[in-house]
């Protein structure tokens, strides 16, 4: 089907923003030229993309269905873009998705020595759960990922590689003193009001997954997206939370660690990007840092 490129350009853009007039502001045409970029585009698929209200616009199934398509090619052409521009300036640029947790705790002295080697690179973050980082790689939003691993989100394309074991504890204050020097099985652990991160999370699967190989059901006190935010509510004594490791405070402070009867498997931090697209220069020197000399051919 012989259809132009920049009718698709036009449906990404409108399907991104969910708004004619924003569309045509991102893409500097009127919005009239907006509208029958579309019913042209409608026409020769013969399918209804938008559903057009007074207030709103909302992607048919078939609107839904094209833009899993033309996502990843829009980003992969702005990728190519990106990277003649980069090769032109002897710039670059590096597009990392990370949890605001890995970024805080591991992620910040690696960014900081590329920036000083690199000062001419741009860097760009996106922070984001470990399932959604895995999407964005997927589309071709980010180059490369920061996760904790194991992933099961992490599509076949995706090359892995580990560089830290950790693991999970769970910390509690003073409140909880009379728990330290013991160690408590998993069912006594339900006893108590355990915090931890929310559902859209590879931790929050990986704790419910640890309860149900013993049989048991863990129903949380609190649930949050954030570990700072867990590690502060833990330090005023509202329950047992869980987090990882790297994470625990080294300032002074009343939290200890709660042992368990049941031994915590060790997971992973891993890069993780997609070996079957092109890199910049930019992007090998960062995986270099992360990984080593050896793993750097992406």
């Amino acid at each position: 089907m012989d259809i132009n490129y920049e009718l698709y350009k036009v449906f990404y853009y409108v399907a991104t923003t969910l708004s004619f007039s924003e569309a045509s502001k991102q893409l500097f045409i009127s919005q009239s030229a907006v509208s029958q970029s579309i019913k042209a585009l409608e026409k020769k698929l013969n399918e209804t993309l938008f559903i057009r209200s007074t207030k709103k616009v909302r992607l048919t199934p078939e609107g839904e269905i094209l833009l899993r398509h033309i996502e990843p090619a829009i980003n992969l052409i702005k990728r190519g873009e990106t990277q003649i521009m980069d090769a032109a300036s002897h710039g670059g640029q590096i597009r990392i998705g990370a949890s605001d947790t890995i970024c805080r705790y591991f992620l910040v002295p690696y960014l900081e020595k590329f920036h000083k080697s690199f000062p001419g690179a741009h860097i760009k973050v996106t922070n984001a759960t470990s399932i959604r980082c895995a999407e964005l790689l997927e589309s071709g939003q980010v180059d490369l990922i920061v996760v904790n691993y194991p992933n099961s989100y992490l599509g076949n394309a995706a090359s892995v590689k580990t560089i830290k074991t950790f693991r999970d504890v769970f910390i509690a204050n003073a409140s909880f003193s009379s728990l330290k020097g013991r160690a408590l099985s998993f069912r006594e652990l339900l006893e108590y009001p355990i915090l931890m991160l929310d559902k859209k999370s590879t931790t929050s699967e990986f704790l419910h997954a640890l309860f149900q190989q013993h049989q048991l059901d863990l129903v949380p006190e609190i649930e949050l997206s954030s570990n700072d935010l867990l590690i502060d509510l833990a330090s005023i004594g509202l329950g047992i939370a869980f987090i990882p490791d790297y994470c625990i405070p080294h300032k002074s402070t009343d939290l200890f660690t709660v042992q368990t009867k049941e031994k915590l498997p060790r997971r992973e931090l891993a890069v993780a990007y997609n070996e079957h697209m092109p890199v910049s220069k930019a992007v090998e020197e960062f995986l270099r840092g992360l990984t080593g000399p050896e793993d750097t051919q992406a």
